[in-house]
């Protein structure tokens, strides 16, 4: 089994990198702080390569071990958590993975490359960091309170703390299982889902009074450009969320994020009940998950939110 071949690997091993998608979210960085420090408590030299990392997020035991540079050139492996693709991961971190001698990835999304040596993905799991929980169960590595911290984020931020429908019974029994082990689930959830800083305020407050309806009402769109990150001073992870909000209005089936990158603009989506965003999202050469997927298009604002909204509109019944 790929598992049982991996854990050879890792057995063997000395160097190991940890790399995940850019802007990293909660389960990109749960799942890799999780690894990282199963890794580590195995005696080997982990550390996660990550940059934008949220302000939020730094209650995670293991943020030490996350470095913006590498001294090490070449890894013994690499492992990407959490990414469907390897275009996906930051480009100055491409080259660890592919001058790595062991090349290993860990996903849960509906489309992906496999792009690695050893690649176990899991289509209906809702989290990278619970592939990681059965994973680790079954290699019968312990998971520490420290490690089920990591995890339990990763979980809980990609099923919406608990509230989306891709969330699993097994969802629910390590969240159990998290408590009997003396972890502040409630905490986890406060500063994973609930604490925001006063910029991410302000950027939810800006895209909340530019929200327009399409559609009868059944798309939500909303948007913010660079211009508004250097005005309001947005850092790391002060997007996140923002995509959300059109879908909790009533009546809304599609909601729509289009903020500006250093080339074009990124299109977040997200829906309630029958519209499968990561199709719309693949027209653009994108993708992600039913309900939560995302896009890169190369346009002016303008175009793109054109674009956007008439292929969406397409799907709407």
């Amino acid at each position: 089994m790929t598992l049982d071949e991996i854990y050879v690997e890792i057995k063997n091993a000395e160097n190991i990198v940890v790399l995940s998608h850019e802007t990293p979210d909660g389960d990109a960085i749960g799942s890799s702080l999780g690894m990282c420090l199963a890794l580590r408590n195995m005696n080997k030299n982990a550390i996660v390569l990550m940059k934008d990392f949220p302000e939020n997020y730094n209650f995670l035991p293991g943020r030490e071990f996350i470095k913006t540079k590498s001294e090490i050139q070449k890894y013994d492996m690499a492992i990407v958590l959490d990414c469907p693709t390897l275009k996906r991961v930051n480009s100055e971190y491409i080259e660890y993975f592919e001058n790595s001698k062991v090349k290993v990835e860990i996903d849960h999304h509906g489309k992906n490359d496999m792009f690695a040596d050893y690649n176990i993905v899991n289509h209906v799991s809702p989290a990278a960091s619970q592939i990681l929980v059965s994973s680790f169960e079954y290699l019968g590595i312990e998971i520490t309170k420290d490690i089920g911290t990591c995890l339990l984020t990763g979980i809980i931020t990609d099923t919406g703390g608990f509230r989306n429908s891709n969330v699993t019974i097994e969802s629910f029994e390590f969240a159990s299982w998290c408590l009997n082990k003396g972890i502040n689930l409630p905490n986890v959830y406060k500063q994973s889902m609930l604490t925001m800083s006063k910029t991410k305020f302000e950027a939810q407050k800006l895209t909340m009074n530019r929200l327009e309806f399409f559609a009868d009402g059944k798309i939500a769109f909303t948007y913010m450009t660079k211009e508004d990150d250097l005005k309001l001073g947005i850092k790391p992870g002060d997007h996140d969320g923002i995509v959300e909000i059109g879908r909790m209005i009533e009546g809304v089936e599609v909601s729509i994020f289009l903020y500006e990158k250093e080339k074009g603009y990124k299109a977040s989506l997200r829906s309630n009940e029958y519209i499968n965003v990561a199709e719309v999202c693949l027209t653009f050469g994108g993708g992600g998950h039913i309900k939560a997927a995302g896009a890169t298009m190369n346009m002016t604002f303008e175009e793109a939110k054109k674009a956007i909204i008439s292929e969406v509109t397409k799907y709407i019944k």
